[in-house]
């Protein structure tokens, strides 16, 4: 009963890592077959006997899909002309490539339009 219910609700995933973190980006739906997002940042922390993930989560519903996205581009575009436009932005995406080929990753890379 369990496997029904999780095919029901998980409709796509993407995973984006970045360092100590993974980010997860899941569209899931509703009993009524509507769709929403949750991205889920997950960071690997050490304890004393070994790790455990800490984990948060955003909801986001198809309502605020573009305000969303309008204001993650904004706020990003703010930070690499206005705040640090010195610095290339594009370097750790080449250092991302390069440890996943290192690594034989076969993750997609995740881009906003």
């Amino acid at each position: 009963m369990e496997e029904n219910n999780k095919g029901r609700d998980e409709i796509y995933s993407e995973r984006v890592r970045a360092g100590k973190r993974t980010y997860f980006f899941d569209i899931k739906s509703t009993r009524s077959n509507d769709y929403y997002l949750t991205i889920t940042e997950s960071k690997r922390k050490h304890k004393e006997d070994g790790f455990v993930y800490e984990k948060h989560k955003i909801f986001l519903y198809k309502e605020d899909f573009n305000k969303f996205i309008e204001a993650l581009n904004e706020t990003v575009n703010h930070v690499k002309t206005e705040l640090m436009p010195d610095v290339d932005f594009d370097q750790f995406e080449r250092a991302y490539e390069n440890d996943s080929v290192s690594s034989n990753s076969t993750d997609t890379e995740l881009k906003w339009d």
